[in-house]
Parts: structure tokens; sequence; C-alpha cells
């Protein structure tokens, strides 16, 4: 795993962030940027305790500052314990709130789709967004900000046999908007990001060859993207250089779609 030293950037000095699915991918990449403009970062996972403590070796080695807490963020008990664990150790206060996890799980046509399936990718992609937003709020003042990573799926539907997990990730888009209108007296931003094809295992597991193929030669951009470049715009959209922008979603996949 590549490491750098943190930037001397601080565009968030003194922020408190709470990154869900912080530990790998997309997540890490996150992670690592906040830490990098000088945010306290707590780093949740669920299932890989050796990605996360990589992932906090990496930020503390480049002289950035986090904690990893497991949590499965579709039950609303550990969703109360990870932000009570944040403010433990940063304290009372959280600025940012980054709700990353989720996952396509697997694929799946709707006749081979059952009801324990459904639920388990919605509460995955969705329920998790409801549940962290909910709780952030016990501690996110004005001037706060969430970013939600949601997918070009929202927009298309999704590949074959991933009808519920782009379901998902439009839900996500437009709790979004209601929550901009929502929290936006309070002084809360509320945005998400809609990444298209990333170079992560997500796509390595998930994503036949000849799809990544095909759109390396027929993206505008001819590639895929890099996490460290959805970071980048999750990092603007968590600032104060994005303080009047609150309610979008913003597409990041090369050219591929426009909405």
């Amino acid at each position: 795993m590549r490491t750098h030293k943190i930037k001397e950037m601080n565009n968030l000095k003194g922020k408190v962030a709470v990154v869900t699915g912080g530990a790998r991918d997309i997540g890490r990449a996150v992670s690592m940027k906040l830490a990098s403009e000088g945010a306290k970062v707590c780093i949740n996972y669920c299932h890989d305790k050796t990605k996360a403590e990589e992932t906090l070796e990496a930020i503390k080695k480049a002289g950035g500052e986090a904690i990893i807490v497991r949590a499965d963020v579709t039950r609303e008990g550990d969703v109360k314990a990870l932000f009570a664990e944040a403010a433990k150790a940063f304290g009372p206060r959280i600025d940012i709130l980054v709700n990353n996890a989720g996952g396509i799980v697997g694929r799946k046509r709707i006749e081979e789709q059952d009801e324990e399936w459904y639920n388990t990718v919605l509460d995955l992609n969705f329920k998790s967004c409801w549940l962290c937003t909910r709780e952030v709020l016990h501690y996110m003042k004005e001037g706060g900000a969430i970013v939600n990573v949601s997918s070009q799926a929202a927009r298309d539907g999704g590949g074959p046999g991933s009808s519920i997990y782009a379901c998902g990730k439009a839900a996500m888009l437009c709790h979004t908007r209601a929550m901009a209108k929502e929290l936006g007296p309070q002084g809360i931003r509320i945005n998400a990001v809609c990444p298209g094809m990333i170079d992560t295992l997500f796509h390595d597991t998930f994503t036949p060859q000849a799809n990544r193929d095909a759109l390396h030669r027929s993206a505008p951009l001819r590639r895929e993207g890099e996490a460290s470049e959805v970071a980048g715009l999750v990092c603007f959209l968590a600032g104060s250089e994005s303080s009047y922008v609150t309610g979008t979603g913003i597409d990041i996949n090369g050219g591929c779609l426009f909405s």
C-alpha cells in the first residue's frame, strides 16, 4: 500500500469526520484525504479489521490523526455506538459525515431475488445512510456537512442484476435533496457524489473485465476513475469552499453519463 506524507493544507484543521466504510477503496481514499486536510477521522469498518488497521497506520505515518471503530451501520445500536466512540475520542462535536458504506453484494435478476436479499442490499445502501444521518444530528451543529456516496447506478438503473443496489443508491440521492431542505435552516449542508466506474475492489469483484475494457474504449476520458479523485470531490463538498452547495448529486464518471 502506498503512503505519502500529509500535505500541509489544513483546510479542515480541527474538524472531526466520521467515514462509514472508511477502511478500503473509496472509503480509504476519503479517510486519507480528510486527514490530509487536517481533520480528525473516525474510520468505520464492519468486517475487515486488517484493512481498517492499514488505513489507520497510513494516516498516522503521514502525520494525521484517526481512530477505527467497528460497527454494522445497518443496525441502530451499532450506529449509536459508532458516533459515541467518535465523540469520546475527539470531543462532542462532529463536523463531517461521509456516508460511504454500501455495496452491490452480488448480482441477481428479479426472479432470483427474495425478501432477505432485498432487505440485505437496501439496508446496506440506504438504511445505513438514514441511520447515520439521523444519529449525527445529535453531534453536528451549524457549519456541518454530510456527503453521501451514491452511484452512477442511481442515474441509469445499474448493470444487470443490480436493481436493488441501484434503487438503494437512488434513495440516497432523494434523501440528500430532502435533507437539504430540512437541515439547511440549521446551517447543515448535505450533498452526494455519484461515481461511475472507479478502479476498486468493488469492480474487481463484480464487473467483468470485458465491460471494463469496453469503457476504456468508449468513455470520453478513455479510462476508469481513481478512488483519490472521488475523495477529492468528497473533501471539496465537506469543506468551506462549497459553502453555498447543498442538495446536489455530482457525477464523477469520466463523461460516461450526463445528468
